[in-house]
């Protein structure tokens, strides 16, 4: 069993013609993934790494239904490849554009929530259920099957941190980028959720940052409701208040999204909090 996608998932390429799909195309196929479809208007007909490519999302999906779909557009344009995503029928988008603008992403997530898709991202690496599909850019080589469920809402971070389980021994159920923006689609409640009921994760890694609130919620949640350990990390210890450090939503503003509030809150749920990411594997061998 895995979260959101598996190895039956029917995946959606909007912007395969891109530098940018055209070579994560590639790499998805080659994970295993079932690409079954690219978009780029006014260039149907076209085949991409042996994938048919239509010129909109309605005849992609009437020639080759599908059930997830990512976004390789430029961020301008992000708002209306959605929009036709989530009315041509796809249950999930992985919005990979960074500085989709607020108003667009808000606007996205409404319509995604009235018909019932699942948004991840914006400004994601994806997300993957380990040797069976990938929805994303993150490298092939580190995302073996195992027990471990990752949350993150840093990509190079959490390469890293699944690096380090994959070189001891532990790999992962699902991982599941949030994405770095002040507003997503998915957050750490929702997928903690879908964690809690999936038999082949368990436990869970969440990798948090400064900025916002999202870390203190999902620390409410899991001491209130969630069945398996929880292993954290937060980056973000140095940055001074006021100044963004790298993602839209890493910002400490006054006293809300510190390093120190979102550490306080996940110790006090219960959760093990690891000082270094290398840390983490042993953790978890301590749980699991």
């Amino acid at each position: 069993m895995a979260i959101y996608i598996d190895e039956n998932t029917r995946v959606l390429v909007q912007g395969i013609t891109g530098n940018q799909g055209s070579f994560h195309t590639a790499q998805m196929i080659a994970y295993g993934t079932r690409v079954v479809g690219g978009v780029s208007p006014g260039k149907g007909g076209q085949v991409v790494e042996g994938v048919p490519v239509y010129d909109t999302v309605f005849a992609a999906m009437e020639a080759e239904p599908a059930d997830a779909g990512i976004l390789f557009t430029p961020a301008p344009y992000a708002r209306d490849a959605a929009f036709e995503a989530i009315a041509a029928g796809l249950k999930l988008i992985a919005l990979i554009p960074e500085h989709i603008s607020l108003h667009d992403t808000m606007e996205i997530c409404a319509y995604a929530r009235r018909k019932g898709v699942v948004v991840v991202g914006p400004n994601t690496f994806g997300l993957v259920s380990s040797g069976r599909c990938k929805i994303g850019f993150m490298p092939n080589r580190y995302f073996v099957p195992g027990p471990v469920g990752v949350i993150s809402r840093s990509g190079t971070l959490c390469y890293e941190i699944v690096g380090n389980l994959t070189n001891h021994g532990l790999g992962t159920s699902t991982v599941v980028g949030l994405g770095g923006d002040r507003v997503t689609g998915l957050n750490f409640i929702d997928v903690l959720q879908e964690f809690a009921g999936d038999p082949d994760t368990g436990a869970v890694v969440l990798v948090g940052e400064i900025g916002g609130s999202a870390e203190e919620e999902a620390a409410r949640y899991i001491a209130a409701s969630m069945n398996k350990p929880v292993v954290a990390y937060v980056a973000g210890k140095s940055a001074p208040p006021g100044k963004r450090m790298g993602h839209a939503g890493a910002i400490i503003e006054r006293d809300r999204g510190t390093f120190a509030g979102k550490i306080g809150a996940l110790r006090e749920a219960g959760v093990k909090v690891a000082e270094l990411p290398s840390q983490i594997p042993a953790l978890l061998k301590a749980v699991l």
